[in-house]
């Protein structure tokens, strides 16, 4: 039964493609091998079930015998530069399954900047790396910002960007999404390791951040912004698609749980669209409505400035 269950998940996954060339491949044995198993006159190994359920992303709970019970993967521990680069390398292996567009979606509860506007070859991310690193590394605190020398930029990053920009997005905001980027700039200002121009540089580029993102609201297709002032938002991200889904839940600042259950995300898309509907969608809203939105954002960065004068 349980072969039955994961061939059927395979056959979802890969359409049209040839199941005995897709398990012949796989698990580097013959067609033959493969046909075998596929007709059910031969049984995997568990080795070659795991083997198969790690390559096609295909969730293991369903095998437990009961709902309530759930297999989770999680990414791994970030402590060094290299870790962090890692990350978002992982990151892009893991979201490549979604590079087909047309059917795919991404709801994202941003409780803080999503990452995928932070991680460019501009002074804001350079500066989201340095804090990053500072909060994260536990054997030494960094220089100040203006030596702070990290590669943090790679072709993974705007591939990772590039993946993001071209799915269908949905975002929840709210006017405290942005509190922790100031919350940083203030913090790192007053304790002398970041230089006032730089600040009123990182400052200007987070406004130029929301900009972009205030006309993406007004004339981009496939991106939906709601705020939200009625939850605390949590950083979840759902991707989905007609074929599988990925839901990612925060334990730490790079840590992610990542499941692939099919009840699970349709419970987390659920939640997202119950949100939703206690949201004010900025793109179905007039312009005034909008841009109060944005000014009360774009005032709080004002503010800052004037106070690090």
């Amino acid at each position: 039964m349980h072969q039955e269950l994961l061939l059927k998940q395979i056959r979802k996954k890969i359409g049209s493609k040839s199941l005995n060339d897709e398990i012949s491949t796989i698990l580097n044995i013959s067609y033959d091998a493969a046909h075998r198993r596929t007709s059910l006159k031969a049984k995997f190994s568990f080795e070659e079930a795991l083997e198969l359920a790690k390559y096609y992303q295909i969730s293991l709970d369903q095998f437990l015998g009961t709902e309530n019970q759930l297999v989770v993967k999680r990414t791994q521990p970030v402590k060094t530069t290299e870790d962090l680069l890692n990350y978002f390398e992982n990151s892009l292996k893991i979201l490549n399954i979604f590079q087909d567009t047309t059917h795919s979606q991404v709801y994202y509860s941003a409780k803080d900047i999503p990452f995928f506007y932070t991680i460019s070859d501009s002074i804001l991310s350079r500066f989201k790396f340095y804090v990053w690193m500072n909060l994260l590394n536990q054997d030494q605190f960094l220089s100040p910002f203006n030596e702070f020398t990290m590669q943090y930029h790679s072709p993974k990053n705007d591939m990772l960007i590039d993946l993001y920009e071209k799915q269908n997005v949905t975002e929840i905001w709210n006017d405290t999404t942005i509190t922790s980027a100031l919350r940083q700039v203030s913090f790192y200002s007053e304790i002398g390791l970041l230089k006032y121009d730089d600040a009123v540089l990182i400052l200007n580029d987070l406004i130029k951040l929301l900009e972009n993102l205030e006309n993406k609201t007004s004339q981009k297709n496939n991106f939906q912004l709601f705020a939200n002032d009625l939850v605390i938002l949590n950083n979840s991200i759902l991707f989905k698609n007609d074929q599988q889904c990925s839901f990612f839940v925060p334990f730490s600042m790079f840590g992610y749980m990542m499941t692939n259950d099919e009840m699970t995300c349709q419970d987390s898309l659920s939640y997202f669209e119950h949100q939703i509907k206690n949201s004010r969608s900025l793109n179905a809203s007039g312009n005034r409505d909008r841009k109060i939105f944005f000014n009360i954002m774009y005032q709080q960065v004002e503010n800052l400035k004037q106070k690090l004068v």
